[in-house]
């Protein structure tokens, strides 16, 4: 199964159906943090709720066509990261993450960002990553600006988010 360090402390790695409880805990930890910017999190009620979301994260990665996976500090699911459809014709991808709130400031995202990316552009040769981000969420959208990404513009009322549509800079 797919694993892949990022450093001594970080690693990023497939969920499976038994991670189903630990995912969960993690989404019900950090509901009221997560829900502010995701809209599928009051989807997920119990870790039942995962079971048929895993095997196509799972197919997803068996078909050459991104990946969803877990974040891990310390050994501690505290977050997930996944490339969004992989579009080989045009050698491009758009990279998705989310955090708890207990693991922000150490760097987590950046850094498994930034190895990423790496394996992203020097390994499979990709020529575009897009990483979108509310334009509301300055934690989210740090993270590009910090990686050098160019801000390409404002897509407005991009995305709906419970009551509201929120802009979305790509």
């Amino acid at each position: 199964m797919f694993s892949f360090t990022v450093d001594k402390k970080i690693s990023i790695e497939l969920l499976q159906q038994h991670h189903k409880e630990e995912l969960y805990e993690l989404i019900d930890t950090n509901r009221l943090h997560l829900r502010k910017w995701l809209l599928w999190v009051d989807k997920r009620q119990s870790a039942e709720d995962f079971e048929p979301i895993i095997p196509i994260w799972l197919k997803n990665y068996a078909d050459n066509n991104g990946f969803d996976a877990g974040i891990r500090y310390n050994g501690k699911l505290v977050g997930m990261i996944g490339l969004h459809y992989m579009d080989w014709k045009n050698s491009a991808t758009s990279i998705g993450y989310f955090l708890s709130e207990e693991a922000q400031g150490h760097g987590i995202i950046t850094k498994s960002v930034s190895s990423l990316l790496n394996y992203l552009f020097n390994t499979l040769k990709m020529n575009r990553v897009e990483i979108q981000c509310a334009v509301n969420n300055h934690k989210s959208k740090a993270i590009p600006e910090r990686l050098g990404f160019i801000n390409e513009g404002i897509k407005r009322d991009g995305q709906w988010l419970y009551d509201h549509y929120e802009d979305i800079v790509t």
